[in-house]
């Protein structure tokens, strides 16, 4: 089931972006959002707010990728780091099992794949080139499971 909605931060002043117009398209998002909002660590953050340009694998053209999330975090060490971050099921970060016969399902879940890991290298070499880092967060992150 997909949750979308308007997320209203009661820090304003953290979001880099429009604070009236955060927009989450899953649960997962809305606990991350809430997350970043209320995490002294968390200095800063953003929502969809960055497009990366990255080559498709299934038509060859240039799209646009907007991560779900920008970060600025105080690490432990007290130094300063930024993340971009994306969340996803964990089953959708490991290539779809193979079936016995190619199946709708099957296809377009390795469509998904093959784009998603295009939009992750795109993400990893913008992230190098700013001296950030990218991640992929799963439930396993949030949740711990």
């Amino acid at each position: 089931m997909s949750y979308k909605g308007k997320f209203k931060p009661s820090f304003p002043e953290k979001y880099v972006g429009d604070p009236t117009n955060i927009i989450y398209r899953s649960l997962w998002e809305l606990k991350f959002l809430k997350y970043c909002d209320t995490n002294e660590n968390i200095l800063e953050y953003a929502s969809e707010e960055l497009a990366i340009p990255y080559r498709s694998p299934i038509d060859g053209r240039i799209h646009k990728y907007f991560p779900d999330a920008y970060i600025k975090v105080k690490e432990p060490d007290g130094s300063i780091k930024k993340y971009l971050i994306e969340i996803k099921p964990y089953k959708q970060t490991m290539p779809p099992p193979k079936p016995k016969r190619q199946t709708k399902g099957y296809i377009y879940e390795a469509y998904e794949y093959a784009k998603n890991q295009s939009k992750w290298e795109a993400a990893r070499e913008y992230c190098k080139d700013q001296g950030w880092t990218f991640r992929v967060i799963t439930e396993k992150e949030l949740y711990g499971k």
